[in-house]
């Protein structure tokens, strides 16, 4: 009885912090591939909504006049955007370059902070489809790597021609010999970046999510009523860590995803 029990306990948890494709909200097929709506895609548009929507905002009363005073919410977004541009982009990958990366690695940090917080509105939870959190699904964090990747061969190629960021992957001067083992490995790990990414933010999305639905079910597995005060305040807790940690899994993305792209520009450091 008892592991019958756990077994659909453990079914549930699973339920909620993976993509469950049996739940589409809309059938739709291109070309034989599966391209439905789901609750994760619906989510995706509601945090590009969002992030468009918060730079047309903040930039508004810049597009007026250039020397226009920031209030508000304009205010904050600046703030923002200076955090991410003097933190980020100008230290890791350049001042010279800052205007041309600066657009991609701010939506960068926007996006995935909004796709974090949204994951942490009780709402989502309740929707079928799987994890409330839409960058605990891999396949969104692997999409969002893969532009990073595909921005660190732009990055290269714009900085020392196409031969040129491939040449700079080995280090000048080194034997022969040696070019056999370094070689395989240095194409290794141009892919192993991208797979970090990945993992890493869906990881820890993913991870936040499961220990909060563990100790939600605290009471059913020890069979004990009373302790589900005690499991409330402890997510209660969680909860706010989890705030916490949306935001640095974006910083830590956002940051990253510059580090490589400066990697590739200053390949000669």
């Amino acid at each position: 009885m008892s592991e019958t029990h756990d077994e659909s306990l453990g079914s549930i948890i699973l339920h909620h912090v993976t993509n469950d494709l049996n739940h589409n909200f809309f059938e739709l097929h291109l070309f034989g591939y599966d391209i439905s709506i789901t609750k994760h895609v619906i989510m995706l548009w509601i945090a590009a909504s969002i992030t468009v929507s918060l730079a047309l905002y903040g930039t508004r009363r810049y597009r007026k006049s250039d020397s226009a005073q920031p209030k508000g919410l304009s205010h904050l977004y600046e703030i923002l955007i200076n955090f991410i541009r003097d933190d980020i982009v100008i230290p890791n990958i350049g001042k010279d370059h800052c205007q041309f990366w600066m657009p991609l690695i701010s939506t960068y940090f926007i996006f995935i902070l909004t796709c974090n917080f949204l994951g942490l509105i009780p709402l989502f939870d309740l929707v079928p489809g799987g994890s409330s959190t839409v960058t605990g699904n891999f396949n969104t964090t692997a999409g969002l790597a893969t532009i990073t990747f595909i921005a660190i061969i732009i990055a290269g190629t714009m900085k020392h021609g196409f031969l040129g960021h491939w040449k700079n992957m080995i280090p000048s001067g080194v034997p022969g010999p040696v070019l056999i083992i370094l070689i395989p490995i240095e194409i290794l790990g141009m892919f192993v970046r991208p797979f970090a990414l990945t993992m890493r933010l869906g990881g820890n999305m993913t991870a936040g999510h499961i220990g909060m639905l563990a100790i939600f079910a605290l009471p059913i597995i020890l069979s004990a009523a009373s302790i589900g005060i005690i499991s409330i305040l402890l997510n209660t807790g969680i909860y706010f860590l989890e705030m916490i940690v949306s935001f640095v899994q974006a910083y830590v993305f956002t940051l990253l995803s510059a580090v490589f792209i400066g990697m590739a520009i200053h390949a000669e450091h």
